[in-house]
């Protein structure tokens, strides 16, 4: 009878967490499409949803047909898909290292393809495909690099975020070096493609970014048991029969990959991987993989902070200084967390 009640009790416990989840996903999407449809109808004229959808279904209307198909639009999927591949990537680092520090915005890898984004603008004068392939190069080889200088006798999380974060430092001294041999007529598009920005986003640019998310973030779900059980540690995952180095090697170079493309396409949009697993933890809870959450907090940073940018001030703000200054606090509580445990 105990037996029976236990059992029942662990069952009504799973269900509530997994209607638990499914609210809270299903609110992330009705947010996410709350602030796709604010995308297109705010503007310098505003829209009735109306027009915006008559227009997307291809009717010509002046004015309105620039407008939302050349401006609006490649905005909002622009920071619809960076803003997905940032989190789920976030998340994924920072289950698989247990470590809510061990972002790729935090540890170097996002530092790495900038730094690549960049000499291709300044230095070589190319754009398009050969900054989406430098940037996934350099991606993977700052992880590479990463893992190379923190190996030791035992496996450190804490001395890989130690070493990513002065990776992180050296890299954005090349970048700051790179500004200013770079010519003066390419700065200012430098400059605006590093503080994260959507402005500017075109059509033609996105094909490398949506096809990159949709090839590797359903590799990411597909493996979220997996990524979970790593959690636990090497030797939990490895007794519950996870093949922790191919785990590993398809999660990373699933994750950088669509953080280096996403971070081609609107710039290193600060703290998005940072906040966006942490956030859908908290609102999740535990039991239920938060890859999915993860990547819709994502979204709903980048849109919301990118409205925020355009409409909340006199001047308009790229959605990187937003974030910004919504990450940087938090990051401070937890090194500052951390500190005091002893876990740096």
């Amino acid at each position: 009878m105990k037996n029976n009640n236990s059992i029942k009790y662990i069952m009504a416990g799973r269900r509530q967490r997994r209607r638990r989840w499914i609210l809270v996903t299903g609110f992330l999407v009705l947010l996410s499409m709350i602030l796709c449809s604010a995308m297109l109808i705010l503007g310098n004229t505003i829209y009735p949803i109306d027009v915006v959808v008559r227009t997307l279904l291809g009717e010509q209307t002046q004015g309105a047909s620039f407008a939302i198909n050349t401006i609006r639009l490649p905005r909002m999927l622009a920071g619809l898909f960076a803003g997905f591949a940032f989190g789920v990537a976030g998340n994924t680092f920072q289950t698989m290292l247990r470590n809510p520090l061990a972002s790729p915005d935090v540890i170097g890898i996002t530092s790495g393809s900038s730094a690549a984004a960049v000499f291709c603008i300044i230095i070589l004068q190319t754009s398009g495909a050969i900054v989406s392939i430098a940037t996934v190069l350099a991606g993977l080889a700052t992880v590479l690099v990463i893992y190379i200088l923190s190996r030791g006798k035992s496996f450190s999380v804490g001395r890989i975020i130690l070493i990513g974060i002065g990776v992180q430092a050296m890299l954005n001294a090349v970048v700051s070096y790179l500004m200013l041999v770079g010519a003066e007529q390419d700065l200012p598009a430098a400059i605006r493609w590093l503080s994260g920005s959507l402005n500017g986003s075109q059509m033609h640019e996105l094909p490398p970014l949506i096809i990159t998310v949709l090839i590797f973030a359903p590799i990411i779900i597909v493996l979220r048991k997996n990524l979970s059980m790593l959690e636990l540690g090497e030797q939990s995952a490895t007794s519950l029969g996870v093949h922790t180095d191919k785990t590993r090697i398809a999660l990373i170079v699933s994750s950088v990959c669509m953080i280096a493309l996403a971070t081609a396409t609107t710039g290193p949009i600060a703290f998005v991987a940072f906040l966006s697993g942490p956030i859908a933890k908290r609102l999740v809870g535990v039991g239920f993989s938060n890859v999915i959450p993860a990547g819709l907090v994502g979204v709903n940073l980048v849109l919301l902070a990118d409205l925020i940018g355009q409409f909340a001030f006199e001047v308009r703000y790229p959605v990187g200084i937003v974030t910004g200054i919504l990450g940087a606090p938090y990051l401070l509580y937890l090194l500052i967390r951390m500190n005091r445990k002893g876990d740096l």
